[in-house]
């Protein structure tokens, strides 16, 4: 069926244009939501002011939305994850996780269906678009890495004091053989000076 759109419509259309949508989708998500009408003849003749109204709540919706967009795209998230031996993660990073972490820094409240991403899956760095209006969709770069490394840290710290004494003890006592060993003189064998004890002898005679 044939539609007028009476708001924005991400991934489908502004304000003001007309749509060829599913009758399904029309009916149960654009109708209910008032983001569209039919479009019949008198519902045309009002495109302009439709298209009038929709711009001038966009310009204010996207000033509204501009300082958010600024600090999202400044983020950088963090994810430690179980990895297998292809690089795959064992499960995902979830758009469910990335938004919870993006409200936890800055204090906001946006929904998970606002992360346009598919499940993470691959260790490395990924830009996520996070859409807050038509026109603002910033891109909050996520860092997922493997545990393995975290996992040896924690298994440093959770050595016994007496380990790690008997660990640095032997690494001074090492050190200091070292030191030992640079400086004493190498001594000349008396075969190599061509002389021999007893032409030292009559010498100092």
């Amino acid at each position: 069926m044939k539609v007028l759109l009476i708001k924005d419509v991400y991934n489908l259309g502004r304000a003001g244009e007309v749509k060829k949508v599913a009758d399904g989708y029309a009916r149960n998500f654009l109708f209910p939501q008032k983001m569209a009408v039919y479009a019949t003849a008198g519902a045309m003749k009002q495109i302009e002011k439709i298209e009038s109204a929709a711009a001038k709540q966009r310009e204010l919706l996207n000033e509204e939305m501009r300082g958010l967009s600024e600090q999202i795209a400044a983020l950088e998230l963090s994810f430690m994850a179980k990895v297998g031996e292809t690089g795959k993660l064992y499960g995902s990073i979830t758009q469910q996780q990335i938004i919870d972490a993006v409200n936890e820094k800055l204090h906001v409240n946006l929904d998970r269906h606002q992360v346009e991403s598919q499940p993470l899956r691959q260790v490395g760095e990924h830009m996520v678009r996070i859409r807050l209006t038509y026109d603002l969709t910033p891109e909050v770069k996520v860092l997922v890495e493997s545990d393995e490394e975290l996992e040896e840290e924690l298994a440093e710290d959770r050595k016994p004091r007496s380990e790690k004494i008997e660990e640095i003890v032997e690494a001074e006592e090492a050190k200091a053989e070292s030191a030992e060993n640079t400086e004493a003189p190498a001594e000349t064998p008396a075969e190599e000076t061509g002389e021999t004890p007893a032409e030292d002898e009559q010498a100092q005679e």
